[in-house]
């Protein structure tokens, strides 16, 4: 290992940068974020609010509900669950292979491509007819996720398809039949974010940097549990709603809830 002198280790002072000159990335990238939620706002509102209707109708008609995405994907369907202020209704689906705690890392790319495993994931959940499927992936190409849309709307399952249109209509699809998850899905929402998620330009980097799929998908599928949630008090029954367990009464509340909706939590194991 090359031994650097002292100062190559040393930050620079900020008194010594030259602070007309440079990118302030932080700035930049919430600027970013901004402009995205806006024209989430301005063109997905609508179709949040089908969502969010659906996931009402199967809360008091007694259906279930769903979440599913590959790799980082997942993210989003662990946010969805057991989650302060969250429905407790909302069963996260956690494949073999295709959760951020893989290792490697690189093997949920290749396993997310993998022919039949979607099938396989739904036929392996209790998943069926009247039940809604939320179904995260950015770029909607891969054969599972479009393997676990296509099966589900064969059992009479609602898929709702969180995607970025941007990405899933220049990109060419990886499963056989050619389709893309937003061509399967009962319901697509946008995420309105840039081709291939990284939305950041630095000067002299040459890849983009900071994605925003993650950030905007949350704060877009909180919103259409909220109005969910909102939708079912207007209609005179208790939403499940999960407390935070850091306060005082979260535990006995959350306890209830869990019992209360018991029959359609999938996510509890031994403890259920």
């Amino acid at each position: 290992m090359p031994i650097y002198p002292l100062h190559v280790y040393l930050p620079v002072k900020r008194e010594e940068m030259d602070i007309h000159n440079m990118m302030d990335a932080i700035a930049a990238y919430f600027d970013n974020l901004k402009e995205i939620l806006e024209k989430v706002t301005q063109t997905q509102t609508q179709a949040l609010h089908r969502g969010a209707q659906l996931l009402c109708d199967a809360a008091l008609e007694g259906r279930n509900i769903f979440a599913f995405g590959c790799s980082h994907a997942s993210l989003l369907a662990l946010e969805l669950y057991y989650r302060t202020g969250g429905m407790a209704l909302i069963n996260p689906i956690r494949a073999p292979g295709l959760n951020c705690d893989a290792d490697p890392a690189t093997m949920t790319s290749r396993i997310e491509r993998l022919p039949e495993y979607g099938r396989i994931i739904i036929d392996s959940q209790p998943i069926g007819s009247g039940d809604v499927l939320i179904i995260h992936s950015v770029s909607g190409r891969n054969t599972v996720a479009v393997d676990a849309a296509l099966r589900a709307k064969e059992i009479g399952v609602t898929v709702i398809a969180l995607t970025s249109l941007a990405t899933a209509e220049q990109v060419k699809s990886r499963h056989p039949s050619g389709k893309s998850l937003h061509q399967i899905a009962d319901l697509v929402l946008d995420n309105c974010g840039c081709l291939g998620d990284a939305s950041l330009v630095i000067p002299g980097v040459p890849e983009k940097v900071a994605p925003t799929s993650t950030a905007v998908g949350a704060a877009m599928l909180n919103a259409m549990v909220a109005q969910a949630v909102a939708l079912m008090t207007e209609a005179g029954a208790m939403a499940p709603v999960f407390v935070s367990a850091n306060l005082d009464r979260g535990d006995a509340h959350n306890k209830a809830m869990l019992a209360r909706y018991r029959d359609h939590i999938f996510y509890m194991g031994h403890d259920k």
